[in-house]
């Protein structure tokens, strides 16, 4: 054998006998409670399991700062909490990874929307309307008491975006839930949602983390406020705050690779675990978010299940987020919402 097919063999025998490096991976979520179930979940499990080491890090959805790291190609994130509109446009617009479905299972084991192109699936959330018992004397029934200043005087919350906060004016303003995209795909339902909150903008106080709605609840600064289901039902067992389903926006988040992160490989493991039944049981038992995965919902305690937005009773007269609507129209309209919303 000659000198440099010795070395060559050599190098091989090392190559194997050396175990594969850990991978350091950041995946950026939108932080708070439902980070804090995802570490307890998924991060610290996948970490015992593969010695790979997870960085976490949040962000508040800003699509700029992800399609700026693509176009430079300076992407220092391997994994992101994305919702459904922006995953469905963030794709067509080449900045996230296409991902093999095959890579996580059969699809029929996951809630319908759950696989994407380029994204997972790995929990299901709602925008519902939530209101501080204690400040009110009575108790709202949908959007149009959201709206009702006279019944229910005192500040409210909503999101600062056009995404939900149009869909839940249009309600308000008597568009059946089931009507809702339909009346906003035209010129004239954006003009009637808009008219709508006119007619609230003094009493609207903004948020933008998911965080903010039960702290401004809970300190009395609005008494009725658009929030994330999870976040309400993560303080309800040391405050009167409460949920009603109806009119809610249900949506999936999903993990996504932006387009040229390192370690591909390993991130698509990440997110294989995530889906399997066991962590997704576990991060529906530490915040109040549905599973994707079928198989995690029969492993939850009856209790559990009456917190979650996919249970029969409480999906029953909520709205599916129209992704497609949003992935076409999106941009547009949160232009008009921020040029709206920076007017006195």
């Amino acid at each position: 054998m000659s000198r440099s097919l010795k070395l060559a063999a050599l190098a091989v025998g090392v190559a194997l006998a050396v175990p594969a490096m850990a991978a350091d991976l950041t995946a950026i979520s939108f932080g708070g409670a439902s980070k804090e179930a995802q570490v307890k979940a998924f991060y610290e499990p996948f970490e015992k399991e593969t010695g790979n080491k997870i960085l976490a890090g949040e962000y508040n959805g800003e699509m700029a700062k992800v399609k700026a790291m693509v176009d430079t190609n300076s992407v220092n994130w391997n994994l992101l909490e994305v919702e459904s509109p922006e995953l469905a446009r963030g794709c067509d617009e080449g900045l996230f990874e296409p991902l093999d479905p095959a890579l996580f299972g059969n699809p029929e084991d996951f809630i319908d929307g759950a696989i994407q192109p380029c994204g997972v699936g790995f929990f299901v959330w709602s925008t519902v309307l939530a209101y501080n018992a204690d400040k009110l004397s009575g108790a709202p029934s949908g959007w149009a008491d959201f709206w009702d200043v006279k019944k229910f005087p005192g500040k409210r919350g909503l999101r600062k975006g056009a995404k939900y906060t149009l869909e839940f004016a249009l309600m308000a303003d008597g568009v059946a839930p089931a009507e809702v995209y339909k009346v906003l795909a035209t010129r004239d339902g954006v003009d009637r949602a808009f008219r709508k909150l006119d007619e609230l903008k003094p009493h609207i106080q903004w948020w933008e983390a998911g965080a903010q709605p039960p702290q401004y609840l809970a300190s009395g600064d609005v008494v009725m406020s658009s929030a994330y289901n999870g976040r309400i039902a993560a303080v309800q067992a040391e405050s009167n705050l409460q949920v009603v389903w109806s009119g809610g926006i249900y949506d999936f988040d999903s993990w996504a690779i932006p387009r040229g992160a390192k370690n591909q490989e390993e991130a698509k493991q990440f997110i294989a675990f995530s889906v399997q039944a066991q962590p997704q049981k576990v991060f529906a038992e530490n915040i109040a978010y549905g599973p994707a995965k079928k198989q995690a919902i029969d492993l939850l305690a009856p209790e559990r299940l009456n917190v979650m937005p996919t249970t029969p009773e409480n999906i029953k007269d909520q709205v599916a987020i129209d992704v497609t609507f949003w992935a076409d129209y999106g941009e547009q309209l949160e232009q008009r919402f921020n040029a709206w919303a920076a007017r006195n």
